[in-house]
């Protein structure tokens, strides 16, 4: 039983502890490329949540890692089979919900961890500190943790280099073999303000991508996930431990000149 897991533990454990954080492992349900599993940024978050949650734990924050929600915003994607959709909105009255319960049993600091791309909280995010001025919420992007650029060539985006490394490191007996796997090759916008980013617009995924991945899965090793999960969760452990002994009324300080 790990006690900073709530599906694992219990109410006679948790009764004890005055949790201080609560981490919400956020994944998506769709395919990834022909070799990886369309639970893979499920597994990847709850992964993620749970060892950053131990090294944080371990310094002495209290922290409690939440049951995932397995699915994503997939807007982009409805001709892609099995590739299931939450939209934004639902996705906001979940938050509602759950972040109700935490307020309420003061639980204040509340963490979503997010495993996918097209899952992005911050205009949500802004409309519940209105609703509940009393929490402190927060997204946590794992791919956006720096250090992958120092043990991947291929960055990819999506079922590429990183994200087969690390399920070849934390559940290989879900990857197919990498002869298995399209080459990831995508296609750009032809308009080119869309590719600079400035501009924005949603991509068609099959008319993007014919395996439904964004980078070449063909270097990934177990070992290279291995040493980025090390990075990632001891990144992700750190701030939790800090978030866990911060006072939220000295969360700000003046710039270092």
């Amino acid at each position: 039983m790990r006690s900073y897991i709530l599906n694992e533990t219990n109410w006679k454990s948790v009764k004890q502890i005055d949790f201080q954080v609560a981490v919400l492992p956020w994944g998506a349900t769709e395919a990834h490329n022909y070799h990886l599993p369309y639970g893979t940024d499920n597994i990847i978050a709850e992964r993620i949540s749970a060892k950053a949650t131990a090294l944080a734990c371990d310094r002495g924050g209290r922290v409690i890692v939440l049951p995932a929600i397995p699915f994503g915003v997939n807007t982009g994607q409805p001709d892609v089979k099995l590739d299931m959709n939450l939209n934004p909105g639902t996705q906001m009255m979940i938050l509602k919900d759950l972040i109700t319960v935490l307020n309420r049993q003061g639980i204040r600091k509340f963490v979503i961890l997010n495993a996918h791309g097209g899952n992005d909280f911050r205009q949500m995010i802004r409309e519940l500190n209105l609703l509940f001025p009393e929490m402190f919420i927060c997204q946590v992007h794992w791919f956006k943790i720096p250090g992958a650029q120092e043990i991947f060539e291929d960055m990819g985006e999506h079922a590429g280099e990183v994200e087969t490394s690390f399920m070849m490191y934390l559940t290989p007996e879900l990857v197919l073999p990498l002869v298995e796997a399209g080459d990831g090759k995508a296609r750009i916008f032809s308009i080119e303000a869309l590719n600079q980013g400035w501009a924005w617009a949603e991509r068609q995924w099959t008319r993007v991508t014919k395996d439904t991945g964004i980078g070449n899965p063909a270097l990934a090793t177990s070992e290279k996930g291995e040493a980025f999960f090390k990075v990632v969760t001891e990144k992700i452990g750190d701030f939790l431990y800090e978030l866990a002994i911060s006072n939220p009324a000295e969360l700000y300080k003046d710039k270092e000149v």
